[in-house]
């Protein structure tokens, strides 16, 4: 497991810790929790873009705007 060290201003890091105490959990799982669904999203993306440039990239935009109201 890799350690990581970040700078974030000093409201910001409040309101994850305001955050994280609301879920019971740790800030670092909350960060943990954050980052995976940031890079689940960004693989969602990279899968529809390059299915888009194989078949109809109209049908895989519209695909990946609905993603968002599911």
């Amino acid at each position: 497991m890799s350690t990581l060290t970040i700078r974030l201003p000093d409201d910001k890091h409040e309101r994850l810790k305001a955050l994280a105490e609301a879920r019971k959990i740790s800030v670092n799982k909350l960060i943990d929790e954050l980052a995976t669904i940031a890079l689940a999203n960004h693989d969602a993306r990279l899968r529809f873009e390059i299915r888009a440039r194989s078949g109809n990239a109209k049908r895989a935009l519209e695909l990946l705007d609905n993603l968002g109201n599911a």
